[in-house]
């Protein structure tokens, strides 16, 4: 049996288009297998492969699917293969597949998991049918298949053309498809007198009526069969059907599960709370539930974290989640009795106190696990989940036992153990098994109970948003075990802005994305096809850390001596053209003399050139070795207490960035300006000339140089990660993204979020929702803003302008946001063009008097800037109560499906066709 392949494909130089195939026997992968294709005019690549596999278990079907690899051997680009190349075989026949590429289509969305299962198109990925009967195979078959998800219940595709077979082109004597599942139809034909070549359609049938309902758009499609051998099967894979898409509309809710409050609750919101907002959510005719990342962020068993980005693990989940009334009951009296107690104490406050509820649910879980040691070890479900889940499941248990046993999540610290060594690692838990094993059981139970709440939500047609931070922590357990793909002397921030004059730095490393490329993403792809276990949607956070990073030596403290990643610095050649003389020990050290000192010390000028100060010459200074970065001064000098050691040590912080260039740590010999140097002394010593020279280098290294590459760079990056999941893919792309990014963003149909108060046209304070694109989430705040009512209270001017421009109200805008006028704002951003409108479940609650907390200061999640924050908001009804609000529900049910906003679960949104 022999596979040939074709497709027209246009790759650049020293490119070269492959198949990757995956051999399969009854849904069971037997074995991979990469095939070249070569070509003779650069355009059409061909190749061929033998069909070989084990005689015990025959191949019975292939997955596939076309990339470039470049001279390397590097995948550089993957199509579209998120629904699937699947072609069963027969032994008796050789086989020629006619393929296209497959870019990602515009309407994708209608594929992923979300839009199915609020449509009630999503058990097992086959929306309304059972998958048909394999096709009947002929002396010569042409195999039609076409990919058709605008498709709902009722309707079928079938084939009109110009061969008797296919009806001559009378609309009542279509040739009717076989539906394959996932959307996916196939119709197999004798070709073997079929002189003429054929000129065909898809077409839509009223499978009640039998009536062609339409047909698709663009020319004929044409096949010739005149060169067909006996016994084989030419596959004509149509791609997508070429009709209207089904326009799906949703609405949402945004909470993150630690601020769920039920009568079950135990201190915090749980995944057995997700399951009892799902109830909320389908009584209102929600379709999704966002959350924050559910990883566990366990790094000092402390109030730090509570911060849900800083995440030790991106595959483990958060102990706090934990349901403990679902994950069993004790067996001693006197201890359900104690827990009980502490339970009540722990639901009496308003907001959760992270470091009684982690210790509380340990404790709990740990006597659980002792308790039922026996039936535990017996388990066959916890056996495999153990071994589905090794690779990232048995690095995450040495990680916990490692950090408690140094008391610090800092691997660096942790001796022999400070570089990943399997072999270590795998006598470590051995040596440690009791423990390792109570560790693997509590993630057990984790999974078990987000995967129940993930399949409790599809069967209510919601599905579940996850949360994916764009970088790792430092102290995790993939800077442990995969160090090879991040930057670990590196770290990522933000530059220095008008908000912040000396940048933000966040401390997380940058990924190592030439390392990730080189097999084609794979870390990235296998992260996703975790959460889809889970989730249906993904939210990108921060989506322009795929265009480019804003990299930070490790040296650094702050994020001055930034530059940005990938860029293009200059070498002395460009900076000289431009008409700067280039002296490399002036422009790329600090420039410090006596003036500079004067006005950085004032009294304290002497003893800082005494003590930390050493003469260069030409009346300038350089700093001491043992001083000469910023992390060596804040190491020597700590958190002073006393005003005079604050002011030495920041003065010297500040003298540590004070260049006028950065020299790239990769590229020796080039240059990155260092953003804002035009305020540094060194500007200042300058000639005007030399200003001019300077500005024009750094003007268009900011603003001009980067914009293609971060684009293409973009465009690379995310194509990977979007093109083989099934989840739908949404980022978060406020704030300042290069030009171009929008239509990068657009393109891999990704919904951009839109923030009426955060406009992306520059000039304007509020957007209009009504240009809001069609591909987009909207939403009035995110977990970083106040909500909808406390911003109302604390942007007075704001407010008072949106309460003239946007609400047309004339006088002055009340000093609390009334439910009414909340009902008002709530209801223009339902009823915008946005594909979702997702809003926060304090600005659900606002439209509510009865329902709507009394004090919106306690409504805020997060304070961005604040190092200090704790994330431990929670809702102030519990769900039980919630449920009960009828007038609140009532409304907001009014407004999801006067909007069309709400799915009738059985396919299609007629009203939207």
């Amino acid at each position: 049996m022999k596979l040939r392949f074709s497709i027209d494909y246009g790759a650049a130089w020293g490119e070269a288009v492959h198949v990757d195939i995956q051999y399969m026997n009854k849904g069971a992968l037997l074995q991979k297998a990469d095939v070249a294709l070569s070509t003779q005019d650069g355009l059409t690549w061909r190749g061929e492969t033998d069909v070989m596999g084990p005689r015990q278990r025959p191949v019975t079907a292939i997955r596939y699917a076309y990339q470039v690899v470049d001279g390397a051997g590097r995948v550089v680009r993957r199509e579209y293969d998120a629904v699937a190349r699947l072609l069963p075989l027969n032994a008796a026949h050789n086989y020629t597949l006619d393929d296209g590429w497959r870019e990602r289509p515009m309407m994708s969305y209608l594929f992923s998991d979300a839009c199915r299962t609020a449509m009630g198109r999503g058990k097992d990925r086959t929306p309304d049918r059972e998958p048909s009967e394999p096709v009947p195979l002929f002396k010569k078959t042409a195999l039609f298949r076409i990919s058709a998800p605008q498709t709902g219940q009722g309707s079928r595709v079938a084939i009109a053309g110009s061969h008797p077979s296919l009806g001559e082109w009378d609309p009542r004597r279509y040739a009717k498809m076989q539906y394959a599942g996932d959307s996916i139809w196939t119709l197999s034909l004798n070709v073997e007198t079929m002189t003429e070549p054929l000129e065909y359609k898809y077409v839509v049938v009223d499978e009640k009526t039998g009536l062609l309902t339409e047909w698709e758009g663009g020319m004929n499609r044409r096949a010739d069969f005149s060169r067909m051998g006996m016994g084989e099967v030419r596959l004509l894979d149509g791609g997508f059907l070429r009709v209207r898409e089904t326009e799906w509309r949703g609405a949402g809710v945004a909470v993150p599960v630690f601020a769920l409050r039920s009568i079950h609750s135990f201190g915090v919101g749980d995944f057995g709370d997700l399951k009892r907002l799902c109830d909320w959510a389908e009584a209102t005719g929600m379709s999704i539930i966002q959350l924050l990342p559910v990883n566990d962020t366990t790094m000092q068993h402390a109030w730090s974290d509570s911060y849900p980005y800083n995440t030790i693990s991106v595959n483990a989940l958060h102990p706090q989640y934990v349901c403990l009334e679902e994950a069993g009951s004790l067996d001693d009296a006197d201890l359900k009795t104690a827990f009980n107690r502490r339970r009540q104490e722990l639901e009496q406050m308003a907001t959760t106190d992270y470091v009684a509820v982690e210790r509380v649910k340990g404790e709990y879980m740990r006597l659980l696990f002792n308790q039922n040691r026996d039936s535990i070890a017996k388990d066959k479900a916890l056996k495999r989940f153990v071994k589905d889940n090794e690779e990232w499941l048995l690095p995450y248990a040495a990680f916990s036992l490692l950090r408690d046993k140094f008391q610090t999540a800092r691997f660096t610290d942790w001796k022999e153990y400070a570089h990943y060594d399997r072999k270590k690692v795998m006598k470590l838990l051995k040596d440690n098994f009791e423990e390792a094993a109570f560790i693997c059981y509590v993630q057990y139970v984790l999974h078990s109970q987000l995967l129940e709440a993930s399949r409790y939500a599809k069967e209510k047609g919601i599905s579940l948003m996850g949360d994916i931070p764009v970088g790792i922590s430092h102290d995790s357990v993939e800077a442990w075990a995969e160090g090879e793909l991040f930057n670990l002397d590196t770290q990522t921030g933000s530059p220095p802005d008008n908000h912040n004059s000396r940048g933000q730095n966040w401390g997380f490393p940058t990924c190592n994305w030439d390392r990730m490329a080189e097999d084609g993403y794979k870390w990235w792809r296998q992260r996703l096809k975790r959460m889809e276990q889970y989730f249906g949607a993904f939210r990108l956070d921060h989506i322009l850390g795929f265009f480019r990073v804003w990299e930070i030596p490790e040296h650094a403290v702050d994020g001055l001596p930034g530059h940005f990643s990938p860029s293009m610095p200059f070498s002395r050649e460009e900076i000289e053209a431009a008409g700067l003389a280039f002296h490399q020990e002036i422009h790329t050290r600090p420039f410090i003399n006596e003036n500079v000192v004067r006005r950085l010390f004032g009294i304290h000028s002497q003893y800082v050139k005494d003590n930390f100060l050493y003469p260069k010459g030409y009346q300038l200074y350089g700093l001491r070795e043992e001083f000469d970065t910023q992390k060596k001064i804040r190491n020597f000098f700590g958190d002073p207490r006393d005003e005079n050691g604050r002011w030495i040590r920041d003065g010297l912080m500040r003298l540590a960035a004070s260049m006028l260039f950065i020299e790239d740590e990769k590229q020796k010999g080039h240059y990155h300006p260092r953003a804002q140097a035009y305020d540094q002394p060194i500007f200042e010593a300058m000639s005007q000339e030399e200003r001019g020279a300077f500005m024009r280098l750094y003007n268009d290294y900011y603003y001009d140089r980067h914009n293609d590459l971060w684009c293409r760079t973009a465009q690379r990056r995310l194509a990977a990660l979007t093109s083989s999941t099934r989840m739908l893919p949404t980022g978060e792309d406020l704030g300042g993204l290069p030009p171009g990014a929008a239509q990068v963003i657009e393109c891999l149909r990704i919904l951009s979020l839109e923030v009426q108060t955060m406009p992306k046209e520059r000039g304007f304070e509020f957007s209009h929702l009504e240009a809001n694109p069609r591909l987009s989430i909207d939403t009035i705040s995110t977990h970083d803003m106040p909500p909808l009512r406390l911003w109302w209270e604390e942007q007075r001017q704001s407010a008072q302008r949106y309460y003239e421009q946007i609400m047309q109200r004339d006088g002055q805008a009340p000093d609390h946001l009334s439910a009414m006028l909340a009902g008002e704002i709530v209801a223009r951003h339902v009823y915008c063009p946005s594909m979702l409108c997702i809003l926060a479940l304090q600005d659900w609650l606002s439209i509510d008097e009865g329902a709507r907390n009394p004090n919106p200061r306690q409504e805020r999640i997060n304070t961005p800037g604040d190092s200090f924050n704790r994330w431990q908001y929670r809702m102030h009804l519990t769900i039980e109560q919630l449920m009960g609000e009828e007038r609140l529900n009532s409304k907001i049910k009014s407004m999801i499906k006067g909007s069309k906003r709400l799915a009738d679960k059985h396919g299609q949104q007629d009203a939207l066709l």
